[in-house]
Parts: structure tokens; sequence; C-alpha cells
């Protein structure tokens, strides 16, 4: 299940994970996209005090792909902290579903390496999309 795309993934994940700004939490996560046209674009975790003004790592890839020109997601690595795997919130998967397509492969990995790879549809199923509108 593991692409020809994974390493390069995740190793753009590792390095953004590293610049995370989390001095309340201590728990950085970075991700990083493979586009339509083959860029790998990277965003990790920025904390703020006030807690709900916070951005995960996703939310900020998402703003780097749109700033860099690119429209859709074709697979996702997300890298955590701690043993666990690290899977894209519930927000995340809503705002991965704006630019991905249901098979989107989503690699879920801790820092050791691969954990888990589920498809959009798998974490976010009867999903409301853009279709719907």
């Amino acid at each position: 299940m593991i692409s020809k795309n994974f390493d390069s993934l995740f190793k753009a994940a590792s390095s953004v994970r590293k610049l995370a700004h989390v001095p309340y939490s201590n728990f950085k996560v970075g991700a990083a996209f493979l586009t339509e046209d083959n860029k790998i674009i990277t965003g990790c975790n920025v904390e703020n005090a006030a807690y709900p003004q916070s951005q995960c790592a996703e939310a900020t890839a998402i703003g780097n792909m749109i700033s860099n020109g690119s429209q859709k997601i074709l697979e996702i690595v997300v890298i955590g902290s701690g043993d666990l795997l690290c899977s894209p919130c519930g927000g995340c998967r809503q705002r991965i579903r704006e630019f991905a397509s249901l098979d989107t492969k989503i690699h879920m990995c801790n820092e050791n390496g691969h954990m888990k790879t589920s498809t959009l549809e798998d974490l976010l199923p009867d999903s409301f999309g853009p279709e719907n509108l």
C-alpha cells in the first residue's frame, strides 16, 4: 500500500514537523501533500495561547498549496509525536475533502515511520463535498 512517493513525502513531512510552533502541547505535527502538478507541499501545526486560534499542519499545508498555485491533493503523509499514528482531525478531514478525491491515500505515521494507510473515504464516510452544492 506504500506508494513510490511515500519516502519523499515522509521526509518532507518529517522535516517540516521539526519547525512546528507548539509551546503549549509540545505535540509536533508535519504534513506533506503530493499535488496534481507533482509538487510536494508541506505544513506544520502552529499553536496560539488562545487555543482555538491554533492551526493544524494539514490546514497550513492547504494554505501553502493554494498559495503555490496547486489545486488538487493526490496523496498525503501526516506525522505526529509519540508512538501512536497521527490521523487528521475531523476538521482537517473536511478541509482535505475540498481538495482531494475520496480515494486519496492518507498515510498516517509516527516519528519512526509508516503506521497505517487509509483513503479519505475511509476517514470521512458519507462526506459532504463541493459536488453537493
